[in-house]
Formats: C-alpha cells, sequence, structure tokens
C-alpha cells in the first residue's frame, strides 16, 4: 500500500501530469508531446526525469516512440474494458484477470442527498434511495471506487439479498427483470482526495477520472445511478457499449 507521507518521485508527477493532459484533450490522438529538451524547460527537471516519465507513458500505452519525431499520443490504449455498458463483473470474469469486490457499505435503505449529481423525478424523490459503496478490483489492484443509487421502486426486499454472482446487474435482471438499455455519462478528470486516494492505495492528488452515470431500464421509472472514481495508473480505463 502506498504510504501517502512519502514523497511523489519528480518523474512521477511529470507522468501524471503529462497523463492528465492526455485525458483531458489538451494533447489529442495523433498529436507530438513537447520535446524532451521542451519538456525540461517546461517542468524544470532533468532530462533523465523526462525520460523516465515518458517510458512510463509507453508502458501504459498512453505514448508511442517514433524515431525522428518524438513522442505521440496513442490511438487507443490497451484497454480493459472496465467501463462497459455490461458491467464491471461481466466483463471482467471473461478475462484472464483475477478480479474481486469490496462491498465497503452494503445495499441500505436511505435519502437522496439535495444536490444529487442528476435531476431526480418526484416519484424518485419520494420513494428514497438505495445506497451501496464498492470498490472493484483488477489482480490484487484496487481501479476503482463506485457509489451507487437506485430509486426504491418495486424492489422488494433488495437490501435484504447479496448480490447474484456479485453482480447488480445479474441481480436486477435475475431477481427483479430489470434490464439496462442505455446509459449516459458525464467524464471530468479530477485530483484524489486524501478519502479517494486511500481506497485506491495512491498518493493523494494524483489524477483519476470521476465519472457520473444514469443507466437507463426497461422500467420507464427506473433509473440507476453510480459516481466512479477511476484509477488509470495501472490500467487503462475502456467504455465498450455492447
Amino acid at each position: 500500500m502506498v504510504d501517502p507521507s512519502t514523497p511523489t518521485p519528480q518523474y512521477r508527477r511529470l507522468q501524471a501530469t503529462l497523463k492528465k493532459q492526455i485525458l483531458t484533450g489538451v494533447y489529442k490522438e495523433g498529436d507530438l508531446l513537447p520535446s524532451e529538451h521542451e519538456l525540461c524547460a517546461l517542468h524544470s527537471v532533468a532530462r533523465s526525469t523526462v525520460r523516465q516519465a515518458l517510458g512510463e507513458l509507453v508502458n501504459e500505452g498512453y505514448i508511442y516512440k517514433k524515431k525522428g519525431k518524438g513522442s505521440i499520443v496513442s490511438a487507443k490504449r490497451n484497454s480493459r474494458g472496465l467501463l462497459s455498458f455490461r458491467g464491471f463483473s461481466e466483463v471482467l470474469s471473461a478475462t484472464e484477470h483475477e478480479i474481486r469486490t469490496i462491498v465497503l457499505k452494503p445495499a441500505h435503505l436511505g435519502s437522496w442527498d439535495n444536490a444529487f449529481f442528476y435531476p431526480l423525478s418526484a416519484l424518485e424523490r419520494e420513494a428514497g434511495c438505495i445506497y451501496l459503496k464498492r470498490l472493484r478490483c483488477v489482480d490484487e489492484d484496487p481501479v476503482m471506487l463506485e457509489y451507487t443509487y437506485i430509486p426504491n421502486l418495486n424492489l422488494p426486499r433488495f437490501c435484504a439479498r447479496p448480490l447474484r454472482n456479485g453482480s447488480l446487474f445479474d441481480t436486477l435482471r435475475e431477481g427483479y427483470h430489470v434490464e439496462i438499455n442505455r446509459v449516459d455519462q458525464d467524464v471530468k478528470a479530477i485530483l484524489a482526495d486524501a478519502s479517494t486516494a486511500s481506497y485506491l492505495q495512491v498518493h493523494q492528488g494524483v489524477p483519476l477520472l470521476h465519472i457520473h452515470r444514469k443507466y437507463g431500464t426497461n422500467r420507464a421509472e427506473l433509473s440507476i445511478y453510480s459516481s466512479l472514481f477511476c484509477n488509470t495508473e495501472t490500467y487503462a480505463i475502456g467504455s465498450t457499449f455492447t
């Protein structure tokens, strides 16, 4: 586990800065990054630091090197598809990777936050909220902190039942005949606060992806909401909509 009190190496800070610029579109697919000399001047670091940071970005698939040109933003990183329309558990179960979900707070009834991240209908507000909090891990690495919110609409005994196969979508489909049929999402880059950094075992202040999602279902009145914090330091995050 990362000790938050340990200073972050310079190359890691530069790596995180460049990664954030790629994720937020400062540098887009096919763009040429500044030269090593320019990066040294821009960030007041040694060339060895720049080369180490760029090497890490190459290993992660964010950039590739082309002789005579320099460092170029990759067209597509090696994606794990962790944000698939089908759900985390279903996608990763078909790979060679070991997946684990840690339930930090099991499903329980509560009320909606006044300033919820998506507009809610009067029916949803009145019904109340089923809330759960989970940490998703791949090969023992925590990669996603997920907060899920479900209107308490015709989902009897939901909080009393364990998730089927550890999957929310399987539980809804097999236990309540609820099928996911669409998704809306908003994505932004943020810096990890102390609490989120602790869960994801990263340094406070490293770039994360914060994603708000609204899943539509075959029940017109029932949507499912998620707030996701994703660590892309080791695993690239893809979005597969199938």
